[in-house]
């Protein structure tokens, strides 16, 4: 098995925001070679993630963006002293990777989907690692 990991770095801009890292993950598996396989794709924040979700309507990252703030309010009720604790609980439900399989040199995706990186407490310089694993 031949495994590849490649580092990125993003920069945030907002406090809240996703960003499309589908080109790095493309990018990722075009330079390792692997035709067929799967990918990690891994944050290692506590306060951002990686999610999948629809490319088309940007409405819908706005959308997701909402719904979590309404569970996970920034001015909520918190303990932790960094002021941060909402964006700890949003990186927890949504996750720190996602695993997709490649096939015939492409990530697996649906037609309207796309690799979010989610960031809860920006701006901030990320990092993002992406494991190509070859079958």
């Amino acid at each position: 098995m031949k495994n590849l990991l490649f580092q990125y770095s993003i920069p945030t801009k907002s406090k809240q925001e996703f960003i499309d890292i589908t080109e790095f993950i493309s990018q990722s598996i075009n330079e390792s070679g692997v035709k067929n396989g799967h990918v990690l794709i891994y944050c290692p924040h506590t306060t951002a993630g990686i999610t999948i979700n629809e490319n088309a309507d940007p409405n819908v990252i706005e959308d997701m963006i909402n719904a979590l703030d309404n569970v996970f309010p920034i001015d909520g009720n918190y303990k932790h002293i960094e002021g941060n604790a909402h964006a700890h609980l949003k990186s927890s439900f949504i996750g720190s990777e996602k695993s997709i399989i490649i096939l015939e040199g492409e990530p697996l995706l649906g037609t309207w989907q796309s690799v979010y990186f989610c960031e809860f407490d920006g701006p901030r310089s990320r990092k993002l690692f992406i494991k190509i694993m070859k079958d």
